[in-house]
């Protein structure tokens, strides 16, 4: 594909059971969907950035610094807030999904994961993982792992350390048998393939692990994953939102 029209949509909702208002909290003097933005704009290969919430707050606040369009309550995922904006992007070829609560996500990691679609157009979806390096994470459900092919494509994603070491008999044997991925949430869809994929109802093991990749696992598609020795932090809980200032911090003074 030759110079393909990127945008990145970043889907920001007001309600979070742990952290209320979560795009708006304050991280160093800015708010976190700014600083989501701010890092996504300086990719290489995206074009466009747009922020979509269901919020008026959010779109006051997103409006002083970028551009921002609204979408309805009703709209149960990030997948479906992206592919509602996307339907009306009609010149655009591939679309960034970009958590909006990653405010340190780094623009290299974004444009890691669009390559094999410019080079691969049998390529219809393609995400991050990253080699997992602690028992804390390989065990925390709320950390994402993946299982892939010998080509690097997705076999399974879970919340549960797979594959199963059998013959473990301590935790630290798990990551000396086997390198397991941590699943990091950026998806890159073709435009067509997201409006496709966001008109199909749940699947059983995408209601089982509350993961909406395997939609397109159990519908027979394939997801490129993309190996990357860069990592991410997801601000989930009011912990999280202070480590992520703590770096901010250190970063401002270091400068």
């Amino acid at each position: 594909m030759i110079n393909p029209n990127i945008v990145a949509i970043i889907p920001a909702r007001y309600a979070s059971t742990r952290l209320p208002a979560k795009p708006l909290i304050d991280l160093c003097g800015k708010p976190m969907i700014q600083r989501v933005y701010e890092q996504v704009k300086q990719s290489s290969l995206i074009k466009r950035v747009i922020v979509a919430t269901d919020h008026t707050d959010i779109a006051s606040v997103v409006s002083k610094f970028g551009e921002v369009i609204m979408t309805p309550t009703y709209l149960k995922s990030g997948s479906d807030r992206i592919a509602y904006v996307a339907k009306d992007l009609k010149d655009a070829d591939i679309i960034v999904n970009v958590q909006g609560d990653e405010p340190l996500i780094p623009p290299k990691i974004l444009d890691e994961a669009i390559r094999p679609l410019l080079s691969d157009s049998s390529i219809n979806v393609g995400t991050v993982v990253k080699p997992i390096t602690s028992s804390e994470e390989l065990f925390n459900p709320s950390v994402v792992k993946a299982v892939l092919d010998n080509k690097n494509f997705g076999l399974y994603f879970s919340r549960s350390p797979i594959p199963y070491f059998r013959g473990a008999t301590e935790s630290k044997e798990w990551q000396l048998s086997h390198i397991y991925y941590k699943h990091l949430g950026i998806y890159v869809f073709r435009r067509d393939f997201l409006l496709q994929y966001s008109n199909w109802n749940e699947t059983p093991y995408e209601k089982a692990e509350q993961l909406e990749q395997l939609r397109i696992l159990e519908n027979g598609f394939k997801i490129k994953a993309t190996i990357t020795e860069l990592d991410s932090i997801a601000v989930d809980t009011p912990s999280d939102a202070d480590r992520v200032r703590a770096i901010l911090e250190n970063k401002k003074g270091s400068k």
